[in-house]
């Protein structure tokens, strides 16, 4: 879930907890379900933001040592990369 659909689902609930009248749906508790998806997208939405912060980025390091086989001299070679999800 992202956070625009986190935002819509606050929305969403708001609206059916607040704006729609009472009894418009028979047999549903508006309300509750407002309340519910109200709570779902405040998760979702905390939920994207931990996962989008850049600090859960990861760095890798990888070093490689050979030996050329024309010289006999070894060389090393350090490599560093962003380690995605």
């Amino acid at each position: 879930m992202r956070i625009g659909s986190s935002i819509f689902l606050i929305a969403l609930g708001a609206i059916l907890a607040w704006a729609v009248a009472p009894g418009l749906i028979p047999a549903v508790d508006q309300v509750l379900i407002g309340y519910i998806l109200m709570a779902v997208g405040v998760i979702g939405l905390i939920a994207s933001l931990i996962l989008a912060s850049p600090g859960r980025s990861r760095r890798v390091s990888e070093t490689r040592s050979v030996v050329d086989p024309n010289t006999g001299e070894r060389i090393t070679r350090n490599e560093s990369r962003d380690g995605g999800l």
